[in-house]
């Protein structure tokens, strides 16, 4: 009898499918994040910041029905005309809320900007933690904010981190218009050469898992896109009130797209960045180098002396944000 008869090539298709999907299921199983020690440079800087004057969280629906939370920061009356106009939106970073943003958005009110920091969904007031219903639903969420919460003169999206990654993401997309200036505060970019190994010690990755993941996307199976795939390197205390893991979903969604370099050059043309030069997550001064290799020169700032969660909370650092926001 012939191997390639039709009923043995059958036989032979079905057993590799098999095989594939359980081979799958297993790295889907196996593949979760190790766990990971806590860092200090992330968990102890907000303990001596001055929380005194946080606006208290507001609220706007998203097409879903969702209260999705924000906190709204006043212009200065008495700062320059010429910055009363605008608005920034601020995205914060990985496991973050809006209060971690709050020293940044003092400093933007003061220099004459209204200011909105987001919760983003899966984090801090917003949703459950660590999760979200589908890829995209943070695009989706940023819109309906800009159409809940509307605002006659221009618009800065500004984020940090991850939120700069995701900051990227948005330029690049077909809302991208709905601001006309972008800013971006060290931002985390999947792969990139920018990033340091295991992005400092920041963050525990289930590779195998997302990678299984990724392939059953591909093929329209998102079942299992709630499973955890990164554990982020907080202390029991922080853990309280931040998000210590994120699931596929989400993960996928808060930051640059995979390919990042086509999020680069489709990017907006009105683009900043800004860093530490002593980041322990990212390798800064390469992020000149990877702009222009993308296809887009941009404008980009490095603060002396200032590490990554330095950024959003030294005196210079806030002053050099507050800057480049006025150009």
């Amino acid at each position: 009898m012939s191997l390639f008869q039709p009923k043995n090539i059958a036989y032979g298709i079905a057993t590799v499918v098999i095989l594939s999907m359980a081979a799958l299921a297993l790295t889907i199983a196996l593949g979760a994040p190790k766990p990971i020690a806590a860092m200090d440079s992330i968990n102890s800087p907000f303990k001596n910041v001055d929380n005194s004057a946080l606006p208290s969280a507001q609220r706007y629906k998203a097409r879903d029905g969702a209260a999705l939370a924000y906190r709204h920061y006043m212009a200065n009356p008495v700062a320059n005309e010429a910055f009363k106009n605008r608005r920034i939106v601020l995205i914060h970073g990985s496991s973050a809320s809006s209060r971690s943003m709050h020293t940044v958005a003092q400093a933007l009110s003061k220099a004459g900007y209204v200011v909105d920091a987001l919760d983003m969904r899966g984090h801090g007031d917003s949703g459950v933690r660590g999760h979200i219903v589908y890829i995209g639903q943070l695009e989706d969420d940023v819109t309906d904010f800009m159409r809940a919460v509307p605002y006659t003169g221009p618009n800065t999206l500004l984020g940090f981190s991850a939120g700069a990654g995701f900051t990227l993401r948005y330029s690049a997309s077909a809302q991208a218009a709905l601001f006309d200036r972008y800013l971006l505060l060290a931002p985390f970019l999947i792969q990139a050469p920018t990033n340091r190994p295991n992005s400092g010690g920041w963050a525990s990755v289930g590779i195998p898992r997302i990678v299984a993941l990724t392939i059953l996307n591909r093929f329209g199976i998102t079942r299992w896109n709630n499973l955890t795939v990164t554990q982020f390197a907080l202390n029991d205390e922080a853990k309280k009130f931040l998000t210590p893991t994120y699931s596929f979903a989400l993960s996928t969604n808060f930051g640059a797209h995979l390919d990042y370099v086509q999020d680069i050059a489709k990017a907006a043309p009105k683009l900043k960045l800004i860093a530490g030069t002593d980041d322990e997550l990212m390798y800064s001064d390469r992020y000149a180098d990877l702009f222009t290799k993308a296809g887009k020169t941009i404008p980009i700032t490095l603060v002396p002396a200032t590490n990554h969660i330095g950024l959003t909370l030294n005196a210079p650092a806030v002053a050099a944000i507050a800057a480049a926001a006025k150009d």
